[in-house]
């Protein structure tokens, strides 16, 4: 019989690598679908910043929902939905794409809670931090198969194909999962009542979360920092080449694909070192200073250098940039109530999501009243450096008090 750990798991990864791929094959197929629809090159940030509202919402007023159908049956939700989204979106109809980015973030908002909620009741705890990055390893997983898939498929057939190709792929994963539920779904609540969902109360839950451990503040602040550099890279990476560098989609995919495979392996590397080293702020904020360096790296140098450097570069920028969120997720359960994982992932989920909420559209703005692509990452890089700077000294001076 499988571990009760490994199907969960097994489980959550294939649906956060479903999830992700889902929410980045618009930003890979951009500079096509842009082109064709008549819309500025940058507006994918409006796409991508609706998209993360669509998964804040779900953040908010989800969590009741996850407890009542389970964690898993949401997972499987939340697929079905970024489908329906693809298809809104593939219909090249204007005036619905913010619909369907709305749509796509609501379907991919179960992916953290629900997936915390399966891990933490059944992750061996000397092997928490680690389980839980290899279960966010999805997330650039995804990405990459997005630049990897959607790319070469957008340019040999159209952007719409490339969509319709990744509707396909979602449905049969949820469909794959379906037998795991009774195991994983089993503690579910399905007397508990779907009203608490709409409750005003929920707009409460985030101010809560950080009033759960003394942690969660710096650590949730740090997490945010995070979030609006990797969503201005994930967001605008493959349309900054092809558009202010005249790189090909295939190329362009070919190098956002590398460094979410980075982002990978960053994430069961710093997730193994994590384990290790036993303190998730502190680690966090010199991975923050690290990212953000290698980041500006990769702007300044990347794009024009020999194609070995700046896949190099694309490398170091992806390891670093992208391997925060389960070292977060997993420190976010381990000190919150027992009963209370899925409402704390939730809402400390949901304040660092505001930062892949206001990058994308503070980025695209930046390059319209500016005209320049690298200004507005190097803002980001430096939001990185100086919120690393700051919790460390707050952790500083907290152990200074203390001794």
């Amino acid at each position: 019989m499988i571990k009760p750990w490994v199907a969960a798991l097994s489980a959550t990864l294939l649906m956060q690598t479903v999830g992700t791929f889902l929410s980045q094959a618009v930003p890979v197929v951009a500079p096509l679908m842009t082109l064709d629809l008549g819309l500025r090159p940058e507006s994918v940030g409006n796409f991508a910043s609706v998209n993360t509202l669509g998964a804040i919402l779900f953040l908010l007023f989800g969590t009741p929902l996850v407890a009542r159908f389970g964690p898993l049956r949401m997972l499987q939700a939340g697929a079905l939905l970024g489908s329906l989204a693809l298809l809104t979106a593939a219909a090249g109809i204007v005036w619905m794409l913010p619909f369907a980015a709305l749509l796509m973030g609501i379907g991919y908002g179960p992916t953290g809670p629900a997936g915390s909620r399966i891990l933490q009741a059944t992750a061996p705890p000397r092997h928490r931090v680690l389980i839980f990055s290899v279960k966010q390893a999805g997330a650039p997983a995804g990405g990459a198969l997005a630049g990897l898939v959607a790319a070469p498929l957008a340019a040999a057939f159209g952007w719409q194909v490339a969509l319709l190709a990744g509707i396909g792929v979602a449905l049969a994963c949820a469909l794959l999962i379906q037998p795991l539920r009774p195991q994983l779904d089993a503690e579910r609540e399905p007397a508990r009542p779907l009203r608490e969902a709409f409750s005003p109360r929920r707009l409460a839950a985030p101010v809560n979360t950080l009033r759960m451990h003394r942690v969660l503040p710096p650590l949730t602040l740090q997490a945010f920092a995070f979030a609006a550099l990797q969503g201005s890279l994930f967001a605008f990476t493959v349309t900054w080449l092809v558009e202010a560098h005249g790189m090909g989609l295939a190329a362009a995919g070919s190098l956002f694909a590398a460094m979410q495979v980075a982002g990978v392996a960053g994430r069961l590397v710093l997730g193994w070192a994590a384990d290790r080293l036993g303190d998730a702020t502190r680690s966090l904020a010199i991975h923050g200073l690290v990212a953000a360096g290698l980041s500006a790296l990769w702007v300044m140098f990347g794009p024009g250098a020999h194609w070995a450097l700046g896949l190099l570069l694309a490398v170091a920028a992806g390891f670093t940039a992208a391997s925060w969120n389960g070292i977060f997720l997993a420190e976010v359960a381990r000190v919150a109530p027992p009963d209370r994982v899925a409402e704390a992932s939730s809402g400390a989920i949901l304040l660092c999501f505001l930062g892949y909420l206001s990058a994308p559209s503070a980025f695209a703005w930046a390059v319209t009243t500016t005209g320049s692509w690298t200004l507005p990452y190097f803002v980001a890089c430096g939001l990185l450096a100086v919120v690393s700077l700051v919790v460390l000294g707050l952790r500083a001076g907290r152990e200074g008090g203390t001794g």
